[in-house]
């Protein structure tokens, strides 16, 4: 499964959030340095979708805001179902 979200780090919480129209961003509490907030993205998203840290992984956006990240193990249809538990965001 491929996602496409916008970070924003030195958030409050760690928090991964779905806007009315599916757009995906997460909030993080890591400063955007040294990989710090991509390490605790990837985490995140392994939590959320209940998959190892090593099957997450980060196809682009290192240094950028928009990031596309790849979670093996997720089939599309099992992604979508996480996706709509989210709590939403704006």
């Amino acid at each position: 499964m491929i996602l496409h979200l916008r970070a924003k780090p030195n958030a409050r919480a760690n928090q991964l959030l779905r806007a009315a129209d599916g757009t995906l961003t997460v909030r993080l509490k890591a400063p955007p340095q040294e990989g710090q907030a991509n390490a605790v993205l990837l985490a995140l998203l392994a939590e959320t979708f209940g998959v190892p840290k090593s099957r997450v992984m980060l196809l682009s956006g290192h240094t950028a805001p928009f990031k596309k990240v790849e979670i093996e193990g997720i089939s599309e249809e099992e992604g979508a179902q996480r996706l709509a538990q989210l709590p939403a965001g704006k």
